[in-house]
């Protein structure tokens, strides 16, 4: 090892040593935030939003801060069946209080439902939801 990356790796042990345990990364979100889309491929409106918006939220910067999901079951109706929310997303089923209706947009922070939209006239306001949440 030279001594260049010898001095590069010693200062990033001593900032990872100050830093506060569980602190978030320089210029991070504030918790995980998760953005999922529930539909499916035989939901008119989802395959609209897909159409529609997909293209444009996939490159915008928000994208780029969030873990993005979709829970898609071959028919829509069935989406909100415990089997399509495996794992991590299980405990997010829970939270949802009315389980009908495609395509609905859901924002979670730190495990927590935080925005629950539901309809394609309803994507700008799960935009705004987590602009709000990103600062």
């Amino acid at each position: 090892m030279n001594r260049r990356a010898l001095l590069f790796a010693g200062l990033a042990v001593a900032a990872a040593a100050a830093a506060p345990v569980g602190s978030a990364p320089v210029g991070a979100a504030p918790a995980e935030i998760r953005v999922i889309l529930v539909g499916g491929p035989d939901c008119p409106p989802c395959v609209r939003w897909k159409r529609e918006y997909l293209e444009a939220w996939t490159a915008s910067p928000e994208f780029r801060q969030v873990i993005w999901e979709e829970v898609e079951a071959a028919r829509f109706r069935e989406v909100y069946q415990e089997q399509y929310w495996p794992g991590a997303l299980a405990p997010i089923l829970k939270q949802i209080p009315r389980k009908s209706g495609a395509p609905r947009f859901l924002i979670v922070q730190a495990g927590r439902l935080v925005s629950n939209h539901l309809g394609v006239s309803k994507w700008a306001n799960t935009l705004d939801d987590l602009r709000k949440l990103l600062g």
